[in-house]
C-alpha cells in the first residue's frame, strides 16, 4: 500500500517537474528587464516670461497648432503639405516596411510547410560499359514525385520573440520617425510663411521709405533750381533713393527664394506658385501652456524614438545571451514517388523525421564578444538618450528666453522708430525753410529706415520664437499616439489578399492622394 503511495508520488512529482520544465523552457527570457533611464529633472522652467505654466486643468497644445496664428493661407498651406508632401509619404513608407519587418520576424514563431514536386526520365545506352549483348534490362526510366515539408524551431531561449519585440520597437521608433518628420514639415513650413511675410513687411516699408525719398528729391531739386541749395544735395538725395530701392530690389528676391521654397514643401512646382504679398504682419499673439520638464519626455517624438532604440539594445542583449544555449530544430518530410503516375499508394510513400540540436561548444570569443558589444550598445544608447532629453530642453528654454526677450526688444524698437520718424520730419522740414543742411536729413533718413526695418525683423523673430517653442514644445503630439503592441503586424498570417496597402495604424497611411502627382497645383494660392 505504501509501495502504491509512493510510486504516485514519484508519478506526480515527475509531472510536476516535467510540466515546470516545460514552461520554463517556453517562457524563457534571457533579456535583462528593461527600465528606462530614470532621469532627475527639473521642477519648472524657470522664467517663463510672457507665457503660462500649464495646470492640469489646462488643455493640451492642439495637433492643428498653426492656426493658433490665425492666418487662413498658412491654414490652407499646412492642410496641403500633409497631405501632399512627398517626404512625409516616404516616411510613411518607411514605417509601413517596419511593420513588415516585423510580420518577417514574427513568422519564425509558425511551424514552415513547403510543397514540392517533380518528374524526370533517363535513357541510358545499350552499349554502355558492362551491358551484354544478350541483357534485356530497360534502357528508360521515369521517376515523379510529390512531398511536403515543414521545420518548425522551438523557441525555448526567446530568441526569435526578442527579434520580434525588437522589431515592433523599431515600428514604434519608425512611428515616432514619422511624428518627428510631420512636427518637422509643420514647423518648417510655418516658420518660412512667417519669414515670407515679414519680408512682405519690409518690402512694405521700403517702399514707404522711397516714396518720401522721392519727394526729397524733388524737393532738392527745386531748391536747386532756385540756388538755395547746392547741387550736392540733388546727389545725395538721389544716391539715398537708389541705395533704397536696391534694397527693397534685394527683399523681394529673399522673398521669391522663400516662396520657392514653401511651394515644394506643398509639392507644387515653383514656377506655378505664389502667395499674394502683403503690406504688415498680422498673426495673432499665441501664448502656448508650458507644461512641467518631466511631461516633456512624453511630449517629444525625437525622446520616444531614442528611448525605443535603447528598448531594441535591452531585446538584442537577450538574443546574444541565447547563442549560449542549444539551438533545436524540428523537421519532417513526406511525400509519394514512382516511375509512372500511379503515386496513391502506401507502397510509394515515403517519410522522415528528425531532430536536431546544435550546441556551440567553443568558437573562440565570438559569442561572449557579441554579448559585450551589445551591452556597449545597450549603454551607448543610454548615454543617446540623456543627450536627445538635454538637447530638448536646450531648445525649449532658448525658445523660452526668445519669446521674452523679443517681446521686450519689439516695445524698445517700437520706441525707436516714433523717435526717429520725429526726427526725419524735423530735419526735413528744418531743410525745407532752410534752417540746416541736407546731410543731417540724410542721417535721419538712414537712422529711420533702419528703425523701421529693425522693428519688422525683431517682430518677424518673436513670431518665429513662438513657432520653434511649439515645436520644441512636441506640437500637440503625445506618446500615446504610438502603435499598440498588437496594431503593429500588417496583415493575418493566413491574409492573403488586400496586401497593396496594410490598414492605416496610428494615423499613418501609406494611400497617397491622388493629387499628389499634380505638381502644377489646381489654383494659386491667394
Amino acid at each position: 500500500m505504501m509501495r502504491n503511495t509512493q510510486q504516485r508520488g514519484l508519478r506526480r512529482g515527475g509531472l510536476v517537474v516535467a510540466l515546470s520544465l516545460a514552461t520554463m523552457l517556453s517562457g524563457c527570457d534571457m533579456a535583462p528587464r528593461y527600465k528606462p533611464t530614470p532621469l532627475k529633472l527639473p521642477e519648472s522652467w524657470g522664467n517663463t516670461g510672457v507665457l503660462k505654466a500649464a495646470s492640469p486643468s489646462d488643455a493640451a497644445i492642439r495637433s492643428d497648432w498653426w492656426t493658433m496664428l490665425g492666418d487662413p493661407v498658412l491654414n490652407q498651406l499646412e492642410a496641403q503639405a500633409m497631405r501632399l508632401n512627398p517626404d512625409l509619404q516616404a516616411q510613411a513608407e518607411a514605417f509601413m516596411q517596419a511593420r513588415d519587418v516585423a510580420m518577417e520576424a514574427k513568422s519564425h514563431l509558425y511551424p514552415q510547410l513547403n510543397g514540392g514536386a517533380g518528374g524526370e526520365k533517363y535513357k541510358g545506352s545499350r552499349h554502355r560499359l558492362w551491358r551484354g549483348g544478350t541483357s534485356q534490362g530497360p534502357i528508360y526510366m521515369s521517376s515523379e514525385q510529390y512531398s511536403a515539408t515543414a521545420t518548425w524551431e522551438p523557441d525555448f531561449w526567446s530568441a526569435i520573440r526578442n527579434r520580434v519585440r525588437m522589431t515592433k520597437q523599431r515600428t514604434e521608433e519608425a512611428a515616432a520617425d514619422y511624428a518627428l518628420a510631420r512636427l518637422s514639415l509643420q514647423a518648417e513650413l510655418a516658420s518660412d510663411y512667417v519669414v515670407l511675410r515679414g519680408l512682405d513687411a519690409q518690402s512694405a516699408v521700403y517702399r514707404d521709405s522711397i516714396r518720401y525719398y522721392q519727394t526729397a528729391v524733388q524737393v532738392t531739386k527745386m531748391r536747386l533750381a532756385g540756388a538755395i541749395a547746392p547741387g550736392m544735395d540733388v546727389s545725395r538725395a538721389e544716391a539715398q533713393l537708389y541705395t533704397t530701392q536696391a534694397q527693397e530690389t534685394d527683399i523681394q528676391t529673399q522673398r521669391e527664394v522663400m516662396e520657392h521654397a514653401i511651394a515644394v514643401l506643398v509639392n507644387q512646382a515653383p514656377a506655378t506658385f505664389h502667395i499674394a504679398p502683403t503690406t504688415r504682419l498680422n498673426f495673432t499673439e499665441i501664448q502656448p501652456p508650458v507644461a512641467l520638464p518631466a511631461t516633456l519626455l512624453e511630449r517629444r517624438p525625437d525622446i520616444a524614438a531614442s528611448e525605443r532604440r535603447m528598448a531594441q539594445a535591452n531585446r538584442a542583449i537577450g538574443v546574444s545571451r541565447a547563442a549560449f544555449y542549444p539551438h533545436v530544430t524540428f523537421n519532417a518530410m513526406t511525400g509519394f514517388m514512382d516511375r509512372g503516375f500511379d503515386l496513391a499508394s502506401l507502397s510509394n510513400s515515403m517519410y522522415q523525421f528528425g531532430v536536431q540540436a546544435l550546441m556551440p561548444l567553443f568558437q573562440g570569443g565570438l559569442r561572449r564578444a557579441e554579448l559585450q558589444r551589445n551591452w556597449s550598445q545597450y549603454r551607448q544608447q543610454e548615454d543617446e538618450y540623456r543627450s536627445t532629453v538635454l538637447s530638448a530642453f536646450q531648445e525649449v528654454q532658448d525658445n523660452l528666453t526668445r519669446t521674452t526677450r523679443l517681446k521686450t526688444e519689439a516695445a524698445q524698437q517700437s520706441n525707436a522708430v516714433d523717435a526717429a520718424l520725429r526726427t526725419q520730419n524735423m530735419t526735413m522740414a528744418l531743410y525745407t525753410g532752410g534752417l540746416t543742411n541736407y546731410l543731417d536729413v540724410v542721417v535721419a533718413q538712414v537712422a529711420a529706415l533702419q528703425a523701421r526695418i529693425a522693428l519688422v525683423q525683431v517682430q518677424t523673430r518673436a513670431v518665429d520664437a513662438r513657432v520653434e517653442l511649439i515645436r520644441a514644445l512636441g506640437g500637440g503630439w503625445s506618446r500615446a499616439e504610438l502603435p499598440k503592441s498588437n496594431e503593429i503586424m500588417p496583415f493575418h498570417p493566413l491574409q492573403y489578399g488586400n496586401l497593396r496597402h496594410a490598414a492605416p495604424v496610428a494615423g499613418i497611411t501609406t494611400q497617397a492622394d491622388p493629387a499628389a502627382a499634380n505638381l502644377v497645383g489646381e489654383q494659386k494660392t491667394p
